[in-house]
C-alpha cells in the first residue's frame, strides 16, 4: 500500500477545495491521507534561522513518508493562495531538505473555483515552483479541475455532478496507479544499487 499526502490550499471551514480533497481521499480508499496547514505561521526567515516551527517539523515528517504528493489549490486574483504557497516555503527549508520532501516524488494538482475557467492560471504558476523543487509532476492528463463549484458540490461538500464524480475518479486512480509504478521503480533502483556495492 502506498501513501499519498493531500493538502487544500484553503483554510475556510466550506472549502471547495477541502471539499475535492476528501471526495479524492474517499476514491484514494486509504491510500491518501489529508494534512493541514491551518498551523503554519508566516513565513519569517529570523524564525526559521532560532528554529523551525514544530507545525511545519510535524508536516515535513509527513512529506518525507509519502510516496506522493496531492495538491488542491485554489485561484485567488488569478494565481497561488498565500497560504498554501507560504507551507510550500515553509516545507522547503532549510533548502538541504528539498530532495527528501519533494525531490522526484509524484505530485497532481487539483482546484475548484467559482469561475468558470477553473483553477487553470493558479495551476500554471504553480509550475515554476514544482519544476524548482523537482517533483515528479502527473502530466498524463490536464491537472483536474472544477468551474462553477457552487453548482458541482452540494452544501456538504460532495459532488453532485456524475460526470465530474467519474472524471475524479479516473483522475484520482490514474494518479496513484503512477505512484504505484514509481514507487516500484525507486524501490528497484536502490535494490540495485545495493548489489553494486562492493
Amino acid at each position: 500500500m502506498i501513501n499519498i499526502i493531500g493538502i487544500s490550499g484553503s483554510l475556510r471551514k466550506g472549502s471547495y477545495n477541502t471539499a475535492l480533497l476528501k471526495e479524492a481521499a474517499e476514491i484514494g480508499k486509504g491510500e491518501i491521507q489529508i494534512a493541514s496547514i491551518d498551523e503554519i505561521p508566516l513565513y519569517n526567515g529570523d524564525v526559521e534561522a532560532k528554529s523551525i516551527p514544530q507545525s511545519v517539523l510535524e508536516l515535513q515528517q509527513k512529506f518525507k513518508r509519502a510516496d506522493g504528493i496531492l495538491i488542491a489549490s485554489p485561484e485567488y486574483n488569478n494565481g497561488v493562495p498565500g497560504v498554501l504557497k507560504n507551507t510550500i516555503d515553509w516545507l522547503s527549508r532549510p533548502a538541504t531538505i528539498i530532495p527528501e520532501i519533494f525531490g522526484g516524488k509524484p505530485l497532481a494538482m487539483m482546484g475548484a473555483s467559482l469561475s468558470g475557467f477553473g483553477t487553470i492560471l493558479s495551476q500554471t504558476a504553480w509550475l515554476q515552483t514544482w519544476r524548482l523543487l523537482h517533483v515528479n509532476l502527473w502530466n498524463e492528463k490536464m491537472p483536474f479541475m472544477v468551474s462553477r463549484a457552487n453548482t458541482a458540490l452540494d452544501a456538504e461538500g460532495r459532488i453532485t455532478d456524475a460526470k465530474i464524480r467519474q472524471n475524479l475518479q479516473e483522475y484520482i486512480e490514474g494518479f496513484i496507479a503512477f505512484v504505484y509504478a514509481q514507487t516500484a521503480l525507486n524501490r528497484s533502483e536502490e535494490v540495485q544499487r545495493l548489489r553494486s556495492k562492493p
